[in-house]
């Protein structure tokens, strides 16, 4: 009998060991799952006390220096900003006393800036490094209305400067974008002698700007017209989103002809009043038919598609810079890629662009975030770093503080990451930076995915629209396990097709993809050779595992009980980011939404709060300046749990 006791005892002794042993395995494992900071490190630039570095432009001058302009109106050259060989960086004000400049350029020794109101030349004369002259080179009208920004300029190809301008919004109708005067809600092409050239409209707030291979682009942001942020390709006389800037088409230098009363007379501009006030537009939820941007392209030729659409909430909420890497390799695996930085989510995507069929088009992925405030402006310096220029005036951001400078460093790591992703005649091709193990990559359980599209309407921004499933047929892996070829039945032009990797693994390590998801803007389906079914793998491990369920008998209490789980902290954060939730809401502190816990705080019954998710009042939440859009697309029984844990935090 003491044997057996003696014998037992050993027993539940080792058990214990191995559920240590297995337990302390899991918790290493989980901390050396590979993080966006072991390849690309964030590095605060100090600032001297009583310096405000908020980030209208940052630019990388020829002599190493970084200069900055803020939000304030003062441009700044950072000599020694990576601080390097241990001594500090040196601040000094090359200028100062402007209007809110939000963006830099270079030429001839001369910086150039864009002002609320006019293009602004900066010259330094005695090599003082403070500016000596100020210049007018262009200024336009301004209305005073406090969203009237200015971006830019940009440095064309034949040394001309591009700039992009804000609408305002209306007095009676506040949620309207307009153009008040001349100009606003487009682009202007500005030369060195004082011509101004209107180049193209349709703008809301286009913070970025960028050129590609020569070419302007822009980035804007969600609103009324604009069902979620993207980057446009912006050739002269196109119409991108929003028609407020229409309202100047008639004027002698414009090349677009495409009136207003034409634009409203085809799409509805949903201008109600009830009671002698304007009504503010909503989104009609299971709306029979709705208007989306392909569809007025088919009626306006000038419409111009977004090359890539960064879907709200998930790759940004107030999109910004537009910038290339040109480092030759300097900043890591993705050199030739385009960067798009993000305000309110405080972090930075990369795009890959194509051309299908003469459009562009292309994909999206998340690339790196953690920054301490709102990433508005961006620039590569000689050796490779990104400096980045941070504000959150005006919007909410993520982060810690409301301003700053930092700068990204790759640390020489390469991460195991979808490389890009191309489009086929029958699917997607994936590029990646290391090999695939071939057997999660060829079992189609290791994808899922969706195609949606947004709204075309003059209710503030869209929910995903038109949801389907991609049905994937098949995939086939090459020799090599650099590409994955994913075929599908279901494409769908003008549609962003979302796909996630949830089981494709890196053949060495065994580790998944950093980010597992890519989103990618079909305008145009390539041409070429469909791969037949017998080149594919279309097994499941799923179908290989035989799930045994038993019958048991469930009390009506059980079941009650089940359905008034409450998920975990951990456990609804998937729910709370796949929803996009987390883009504007923090379970404890203040974003562009109330947190989670003030939401707890207003004694809402969950249905209460499901039917806001559908269906928000803004009126609710008067010091909130930006009203969240209607989410018709999250599931009931997600938002169920949802509104159940946002319950558990009172």
């Amino acid at each position: 009998m003491m044997n057996k006791i003696i014998h037992n005892k050993t027993n539940s002794i080792k058990i214990v060991v191995l559920l240590i042993v297995i337990g302390f395995t899991q918790i290493v494992i989980a901390q050396n799952a590979p993080k966006e900071e072991d390849y690309y490190r964030i590095t605060k630039v100090p600032t001297p006390e009583g310096i405000k570095v908020e980030g209208g432009g940052v630019l990388s001058l020829p002599d190493g220096s970084i200069a900055v302009c803020t939000r304030r109106g003062d441009v700044w050259i950072i000599e020694n900003p990576t601080m390097g060989n241990g001594t500090s960086s040196k601040f000094i004000k090359f200028a100062s006393g402007l209007h809110e400049p939000l963006g830099l350029a270079y030429r001839d020794g001369a910086l150039y800036t864009a002002q609320r109101g006019e293009l602004t030349k900066l010259v330094d004369t005695d090599g003082d490094r403070i500016a000596d002259v100020y210049q007018t080179i262009y200024a336009w009208p301004l209305s005073t209305h406090y969203h009237e920004y200015s971006f830019g300029p940009i440095l064309a190809p034949d040394n001309a400067f591009f700039v992009t301008a804000n609408v305002a919004f209306g007095n009676e109708e506040w949620w309207r974008g307009e153009s008040r005067v001349p100009w606003r809600g487009w682009t202007m092409k500005i030369y060195e002698d004082g011509r101004m050239e209107p180049w193209a409209t349709g703008m809301r707030s286009p913070a970025g700007y960028g050129l590609i291979d020569g070419e302007l682009f822009y980035t804007d942001n969600q609103g009324d017209w604009v069902g979620s942020g993207g980057l446009w390709h912006l050739p002269k006389g196109v119409v991108t989103a929003h028609p407020a800037g229409l309202k100047w088409s008639g004027h002698k230098d414009s090349p677009i002809k495409l009136t207003e009363a034409e634009f409203y007379n085809k799409i509805d501009k949903r201008q109600i009043k009830k009671n002698g006030r304007y009504v503010k537009p909503e989104n009609i939820i299971d709306e029979k038919d709705p208007d989306f941007v392909y569809e007025a392209k088919e009626s306006f030729p000038e419409m111009q598609l977004p090359a890539v659409v960064l879907p709200h909430g998930i790759l940004g909420i107030s999109n910004s810079e537009v910038k290339v890497d040109e480092t030759e390799g300097k900043f890591g695996p993705f050199s030739g890629q385009i960067l798009v930085g993000d305000m309110g989510q405080s972090k930075i995507m990369r795009v890959v662009l194509e051309k299908v069929k003469g459009e562009y088009q292309g994909v999206a992925f998340d690339f790196r975030s953690g920054f301490q405030s709102g990433v508005m402006r961006m620039d590569f310096d000689q050796s490779g770093n990104l400096f980045v220029g941070e504000t959150n005036r005006g919007w909410g951001s993520a982060g810690t503080t409301n301003s700053g400078l930092e700068y990204l460093t790759w640390t020489g790591r390469v991460p195991f990451e979808m490389k890009t992703v191309k489009s086929m005649p029958d699917g997607f091709e994936i590029e990646f930076t290391k090999p695939v193990d071939k057997s999660s990559a060829e079992d189609l359980d290791s994808y899922k995915g969706k195609s949606y599209i947004y709204k075309y309407h003059a209710a503030y921004g869209s929910p995903q629209a038109n949801l389907e499933t991609i049905n994937l047929k098949g995939v086939n892996v090459s020799d090599d396990g650099y590409k994955v070829r994913i075929v599908t039945d279901n494409l769908r032009p003008f549609y962003v097709h979302e796909i996630t990797l949830s089981g494709v693994k890196e053949k060495e390590s065994g580790q998944l993809t950093l980010h597992p998801t890519f989103y990618y803007t079909l305008n145009n389906i390539a041409e070429g050779d469909k791969l037949e079914l017998s080149q594919l793998s279309t097994k499941r491990s799923s179908r290989i595992k035989k799930k045994v369920v038993k019958k048991t008998r469930v009390s009506k209490t059980t079941v009650a009980k089940k359905k008034k789980t409450v998920l975990t902290d951990a456990q609804v954060q998937p729910l709370l980011t796949n929803n996009t939730c987390v883009a504007c809401h923090h379970k404890e502190k203040r974003l562009v939404g109330p947190s989670f816990k003030l939401i707890a705080k207003r004694n809402y019954t969950d249905e209460e709060i499901v039917k806001l998710i559908y269906n928000p009042q803004p009126k609710n939440w008067p010091e909130y300046a930006t009203p969240m859009a209607p989410m018709p697309q999250v599931p009931k029984a997600e938002a169920l749990k949802i509104a159940a844990w946002i319950n558990s935090l009172k």
